[in-house]
């Protein structure tokens, strides 16, 4: 989106200890000298770029609560420390993504955050631009593309086994790389998709059963 708008991107990665002054900005002590230093949320609205804030439930509350007045019609930033108003201009757009679904309940997004925002839901890639998608990032034959798309197909209609997550695109761009690298399919498929979804011996071996039913060895 940044590079198709040409408008600078400036990325969060949130977690727990992320504090609004971490958005915002605080003041350093430099030289002798109390100099304040934006944060990325406040540069972004000084340059009219992009916010993206990726994965913004594992932020604390308290934290994107400072988001609101600038993600609704005020499109302000207030500035306690300093006394400023930050009006966004036109330019700026705040972005924010996390995925649904495996997160526990103390890691929702609160709805006065929600609704501040237009939502976008993605799912998976239809099959065939998966298979391309896996094609282009690792240069495995479509055979194996094909197999690999099959299995995750397949991963992500178990609802059986308690996994947090299920075979993403990544994952079988992770095993297609290591096929490309000399590995058989099967351990590929090990390594980079059942190793990563569970740590759990059974489990483990419940999604072996799958990937020796539905994969050869392609390559």
């Amino acid at each position: 989106m940044a590079a198709r708008l040409g408008r600078p991107l400036i990325t969060v990665s949130c977690h727990d200890d992320l504090s609004a002054a971490d958005l915002v900005g605080r003041f350093l002590i430099g030289n002798g000298n109390t100099v304040w230093s934006d944060g990325p949320l406040a540069r972004a609205v000084r340059s009219g770029a992009i916010c993206y804030l990726d994965e913004v439930v594992e932020a604390r509350k308290d934290t994107t609560v400072v988001l609101h007045p600038l993600a609704d019609d005020r499109r302000i930033l207030p500035i306690e420390r300093t006394g400023e108003q930050l009006a966004a201009p036109l330019e700026f757009m705040l972005v924010i993504s996390y995925n649904p679904g495996y997160q526990n309940l103390l890691k929702g997004l609160k709805p006065s955050t929600r609704q501040r925002f237009l939502a976008l839901s993605m799912s998976y890639p239809v099959p065939e631009v998966e298979i391309a998608i896996v094609q282009v990032e690792t240069g495995v034959s479509t055979a194996c593309a094909t197999q690999l798309v099959q299995l995750a197909k397949s991963l992500r209609c178990l609802t059986e086994y308690d996994l947090e997550e299920t075979a993403s695109t990544r994952l079988l761009v992770s095993a297609g790389r290591l096929v490309a690298s000399g590995l058989s399919l099967q351990v590929a498929c090990r390594a980079a998709i059942i190793d990563a979804l569970t740590d759990d011996a059974a489990t483990a071996e419940a999604l072996g059963e799958v990937v020796r039913a539905l994969v050869g060895d392609a390559s």
